[in-house]
């Protein structure tokens, strides 16, 4: 008679168990919905402190993205006659003033790489430095697991190049915007280092990420950084800007 009790109880709690588990997996936060993890819409993060680059599908912000891009200004670029990296300050430099986490005692690769990634993990004796993580690269589509041993893998993508900034006006302004511009949220996303490489300093009429859905987005954050600064763009790059929006 206990026996068959157990083997009573034992079906009785078998579905609540059940239950119990599948409810513990979907709590985990790696397990959250895709566009939880690709990270937020550029038209809701207009200062860049909001993590990742979330394709803009509906067609209200499609349009809204149109409206943007419309407000860009465009001119043929000037020479690069002059450009060097180190016109736009340190790379990755703390010490700037007038952008999101500048002054945080952070470098601005590992404010960038830990406001993207999740399940982010920091060495021991230095508690900005980011070692490991998982990550959504928005230009490729694809999660990607990265140890700092695989640096490379993963690189910091100044959306609007610092050399076409050069050419659109940046030669004309003191070293400070230019630092600005170089370590602003705004204009860095962590993407795939093969496609960051590609890019090189190419305006979206040259280059856009192999992820189709993404590009309307990208589009955006160009055009947030170049009205945020007043750099026009040209006026190719405006054109396919606009087109990836349905503009």
């Amino acid at each position: 008679m206990r026996a068959r009790r157990t083997a009573v109880l034992s079906v009785l709690l078998l579905p609540l168990l059940t239950l119990t588990a599948c409810t513990g997996a979907t709590s985990s936060s790696d397990s959250a919905k895709p566009g939880a993890a690709q990270g937020t819409n550029p038209l809701q993060n207009p200062d860049g402190t909001k993590p990742g680059l979330l394709p803009i599908t509906s067609a209200t912000d499609r349009k809204a993205g149109v409206d943007l891009i419309t407000k860009v200004k465009t001119a043929d670029p000037g020479p690069k006659t002059g450009y060097d990296r180190d016109q736009f300050g340190p790379a990755w430099t703390d010490n700037v003033d007038g952008i999101p986490l500048g002054h945080n005692n952070c470098g601005t690769r590992d404010d960038v790489l830990a406001r993207d990634g999740r399940s982010v993990e920091h060495k021991d004796s230095a508690a900005c430095v980011v070692t490991a993580m998982t990550i959504w690269d928005p230009y490729t589509g694809k999660t990607v697991k990265w140890t700092k041993q695989q640096a490379s893998k993963i690189q910091i993508d100044h959306v609007m190049p610092l050399s076409y900034d050069w050419q659109q006006g940046a030669a004309q302004w003191d070293k400070a915007k230019r630092v600005q511009i170089a370590n602003d949220p705004l204009n860095l996303i962590p993407a795939d280092g093969s496609q960051n490489a590609s890019k090189g300093d190419s305006g979206p009429a040259s280059w856009l990420p192999t992820n189709p859905a993404v590009r309307c987005a990208y589009a955006v954050r160009w055009a947030q950084v170049s009205l945020k600064y007043q750099l026009p763009v040209t006026p190719g790059d405006k054109r396919t800007m606009l087109q990836q929006c349905g503009g």
